[in-house]
């Protein structure tokens, strides 16, 4: 009897959750993958027009383009981050890990439009350095890649930097001083006894970075003004502009299935239960 009362409470807690789960999430996605081999007409039709389209591809390009330089500014801006807080802000520890996370309590769509008031013509950078004497005219800095780029590292980093310093903060001093001790530079002691240590936080934070990036949609819509396609947008495109369910859908499909194939490839380097962990 109390094993079939664990079993019950045990569903009792688990069932309203797997129902929202099902219903908002797993049914609406098997309905896209549905309409993806029946509009217009039942078959590959979709999949066949995805892959011969150059503009297909070239925001497939685009996508992981994006998605890949942005992890690797994430990770280096985010390293630097969580090594200061980790190992040089002891005092200031709580405030600098709100600082991180206070991104989180400000929309999306409120940061990149901050943007847009720092980088365009008239903006607040383009007049800081027209005052300065360093440029005579406005630079562009958004409404192209770059300006996708630097609004999106700023999005991303705070994913890149908690990952890192969760295990930063679980690596112990004392490895470092012995190879102090022992003789070993301070470069030397970072980078053969310290940095190998956080691979595991610098793995994480790359993958999150990563798959977030691959299907966003607010930060290149805004900054990149059109000529930034991502594939997100082409999909909003194909569906709200051309109503072509069919291929919006389709591509829905291909940027789920690439998504799922970078988690499975990454769980071959990554614990990714520890990841959502660390997320959380």
């Amino acid at each position: 009897m109390p094993r079939i009362n664990e079993k019950v409470s045990y569903w009792m807690l688990v069932l309203p959750a797997l129902t929202i789960m099902v219903c908002f999430y797993i049914l609406p996605v098997l309905g896209i993958w549905e309409i993806a081999f029946t509009e217009p007409e039942t078959g590959l039709g979709n999949f066949v027009k995805m892959a011969e389209s150059n503009a297909v591809k070239t925001s497939f390009v685009i996508t992981f383009r994006v998605a890949a330089i942005t992890t690797v500014g994430c990770l280096i801006l985010g390293y630097i981050v969580a090594y200061a807080i980790s190992n040089f802000a002891s005092r200031l520890t709580p405030l600098m890990v709100a600082l991180v996370i206070l991104p989180f309590w400000v929309s999306v769509l409120i940061r990149s439009f901050s943007w847009i008031v720092l980088l365009g013509r008239s903006g607040l950078v383009n007049d800081a350095l027209i005052h300065a004497g360093m440029i005579e005219r406005p630079l562009r800095l958004m409404h192209n890649e770059l300006g996708v780029l630097i609004a999106m590292i700023h999005v991303m980093l705070p994913f890149a930097v908690l990952p890192m310093l969760t295990n930063m903060r679980g690596i112990s001093g004392i490895y470092v001083q012995a190879a102090r001790s022992l003789g070993a530079s301070e470069w030397t002691s970072f980078r053969q006894v310290y940095f190998p240590q956080t691979l595991p936080g610098v793995l994480s934070g790359a993958l999150l970075v990563f798959v977030l990036s691959l299907g966003f949609f607010v930060t290149p819509a805004l900054l990149g003004g059109g000529r930034v396609l991502m594939i997100s947008e082409y999909i909003t495109y194909q569906i709200q502009e051309f109503l072509n369910w069919g291929l919006g859908s389709a591509l829905s499909v291909a940027l789920l299935v690439a998504t799922a194939l970078v988690l499975l490839i990454s769980a071959r380097f990554v614990n990714l239960r520890a990841t959502l962990l660390e997320r959380k």
